[in-house]
């Protein structure tokens, strides 16, 4: 029987996704977008996942786009290829950050192309100190995809991203924890465990907070002073009405701890 290409588990309100191609270092094929693009979407629906883990199986995090499928679809005149950025990597990238909840990159090992595109596209990134982010569409004559373009420069700034996509200059995790692409680094066993726990702290929060926070920066990362300004003031509007907030309050001048709801 095979495999599926894309694992799901639930545990304490964390749903962990995991790319499951090992003897491909989990390369994207059809299959595995539109199954990602398929869970994500589920994942963003369901009431009862609060956070979400993606990682990889076996060695890699994601070596990006598979292109032994690529170059048979390219040699077949197959429309596929060309528009697997419309289709998949725009509507995953989206997927990952217009979630109401945290998305955090267990990224267990090789990130390379669309797949260290998708861990930028994650709220947090926890990499194994094995692992290394490249960046190689030019090396394949091609130009950069699944959101790379923006978030990338965002995290490590304009001229170190405009390096790494030119020269495909590989980027290891102490030198990524240091330019402020990751936030932890840690030995490969432990990125997965660490992931979950931030996870289900996570969901154990005001999620719905989190909902708000994630959109206040998404609007302010690409907009004006004033465009901040009023998605702060759209999102601390929507947040102070929530029950978690009253219960936090409350929680305070009571000096004990809150117990969030997500509502």
């Amino acid at each position: 029987m095979t495999a599926p290409v894309l694992i799901a588990e639930d545990a304490d309100g964390v749903r962990t996704l995991t790319l499951n191609r090992p003897d491909s270092f989990n390369s994207l094929t059809v299959e595995l977008k539109e199954a990602l693009l398929a869970a994500l979407t589920a994942a963003g629906a369901d009431a009862a996942v609060r956070a979400v883990v993606l990682t990889g199986a076996g060695k890699a995090f994601c070596a990006g786009q598979d292109l032994k499928e690529h170059v048979a679809l390219l040699r077949a005149d197959d429309p596929a290829p060309l528009s697997t950025v419309e289709r998949h990597y725009n509507p995953i990238v989206e997927a990952i950050t217009g979630m109401p909840k945290p998305v955090i990159a267990a990224v267990n090992g090789m990130a390379a192309g669309a797949g260290a595109s998708l861990a930028y596209a994650c709220d947090l990134r926890i990499a194994a100190d094995s692992a290394k982010f490249l960046m190689a569409f030019a090396n394949v004559g091609l130009t950069a995809d699944s959101g790379a373009a923006w978030t990338l420069p965002r995290l490590i700034g304009y001229g170190r991203a405009m390096e790494m996509m030119l020269l495909a200059k590989p980027v290891a995790a102490e030198e990524a924890l240091r330019i402020g692409m990751v936030g932890q680094v840690l030995p490969a066993a432990e990125v997965l465990p660490a992931a979950r726990a931030i996870a289900a702290r996570m969901a154990a929060g005001p999620t719905t907070a989190y909902a708000m926070i994630k959109e206040a920066m998404l609007a302010s990362a690409g907009g004006t002073l004033g465009d901040g300004l009023a998605a702060e003031g759209r999102t601390q509007a929507h947040a102070g009405g929530t029950a978690d907030h009253r219960e936090a309050v409350e929680a305070f001048v009571a000096k004990r701890e809150p117990r969030f709801e997500g509502r």
